[in-house]
């Protein structure tokens, strides 16, 4: 699978032009979208600039030799390339198994394009399968209170741990995050703004209609899906 996503990595890049902003996803997807940018520039004597979502992306992004800007600097970005944790039908997303959904969210709504990358894994019927949660970034103040009110919703909550450190996982945003789980989503939209509007939560891993094409490594080559706008 490592090769797949690879491959779709590599596919997904070929939709940055020169001059450019570009939109760096984070996580291990993503990080192959970002060495197949740096790659590419290289070769091919682009001039892009990259918009981290988050320190890891900006690292991976010094390694490869990317030029990094901001928001403030340039606040409409030409495309995002970016993985996911779960792809349904319609291009509807869960992402923030890394803790970087919010940055990741903004950099899409600033974006004219989103592309995703991932492996055929990530394909589902519906949002939620198989007990996947959905993350939510939360402020610190606020934990308990969000937990319950995801609860009085239908999700079972986790306050995520830490790997290697005691406590929660800390974002770069210095929140938490609480990982939600509501079994298969009958309708993301509508549990988006139910989850958006309990004070304290800052941003969900439900990314809706934000994508607009998603590169899908399989063991047999890259399927590319492109979202139907109805018009």
């Amino acid at each position: 699978m490592e090769a797949a996503k690879k491959k779709a990595a590599y596919a997904a890049v070929q939709h940055v032009k020169d001059g450019f902003i570009v939109g760096l996803g984070s996580g291990s997807t993503a990080a192959y979208a970002i060495e197949a940018l740096g790659e590419r520039a290289k070769r091919e004597h682009l001039s892009v600039l990259g918009i981290p979502t988050s320190y890891q992306a900006f690292l991976l992004a010094v390694k490869h030799g990317i030029p990094v800007t901001t928001l403030e600097e340039h606040p409409v970005v030409d495309v995002t390339i970016d993985g996911a944790d779960q792809i349904d039908p319609k291009l509807n997303l869960i992402k923030g198994m890394g803790a970087a959904l919010a940055r990741e969210k903004i950099v899409a709504s600033a974006s004219k394009q989103n592309i995703i990358i991932a492996d055929e894994h990530k394909k589902v019927a519906a949002l939620g399968e198989n007990g996947h949660p959905v993350p939510v970034e939360v402020l610190p103040f606020a934990i308990a209170v969000v937990q319950r009110r995801i609860e009085a919703v239908g999700g079972k909550t986790v306050l995520r741990e830490g790997k290697g450190k005691l406590g929660p996982v800390i974002t770069d945003n210095g929140n938490a995050v609480i990982d939600a789980v509501f079994g298969v989503i009958d309708d993301a939209a509508e549990l988006e703004r139910k989850l958006k509007m309990i004070p304290g939560v800052v941003e969900t891993g439900l990314f809706i209609r934000l994508a607009n094409a998603a590169y899908i490594g399989t063991v047999s080559g890259v399927e590319k899906i492109e979202r139907k706008i109805l018009r």
